[in-house]
């Protein structure tokens, strides 16, 4: 028999550990670590809402030649034909003529 299957342990070591009620600090980390983690997604959102759409562009299939408009790549096979415009759906970015009153 090992050392170890001889010793005797104390009987505050044998049963389950006594079950502590929790500290009013412990409640003050909860409340902390509750704060910091909504003004960290409060901080995420702003960056999503403040992000701008993406651009539309002209692809065009390798295998056909076929052109198809899109903001990201329809899949392999494909390569951008266009730069990118600003307007949906591939219609060019309005101008705006500005007249100055008299």
């Amino acid at each position: 028999m090992s050392v170890i299957a001889r010793m005797r342990l104390p009987p505050a070591m044998t049963g389950p550990a006594p079950r502590r009620r929790g500290s009013p600090w412990a409640a003050r980390g909860r409340v902390a670590a509750t704060a910091t983690a909504i003004a960290l997604a409060g901080w995420g959102l702003a960056f999503v809402v403040s992000a701008a759409p993406a651009p539309w562009y002209y692809w065009r299939s390798t295998v056909d030649g076929a052109r198809v408009c899109a903001q990201v790549s329809p899949g392999p096979g494909w390569e951008r034909d266009s730069a990118a415009f600003e307007g949906p759906g591939c219609q060019p970015r309005r101008k705006v003529l500005v007249v100055p009153m008299r």
